[in-house]
């Protein structure tokens, strides 16, 4: 994964979307930011909107999950 700092908000967190989520709209994605012990997902389309914060460790199972797939 090639990661994709974007520009959005002027939180304090640094957010990243995938180079894999690349689409025919470079918008249809989610990006994530990381914190000590928490991972942060938004709506690539709605930076402002509602954000998902879970654990590094339910993170990681996602991942694996996911990657399975």
């Amino acid at each position: 994964m090639i990661r994709k700092t974007s520009a959005g908000c002027g939180s304090a967190l640094e957010w990243y979307k995938s180079s894999y989520s690349d689409s025919s709209n470079g918008n249809d994605c989610i990006e994530v930011a990381t914190a000590p012990g928490t991972v942060h997902v938004r709506d690539s389309k709605n930076a402002e909107g509602p954000r998902l914060a879970v654990t590094s460790v339910a993170w990681a199972h996602f991942v694996a999950y996911a990657s399975e797939r």
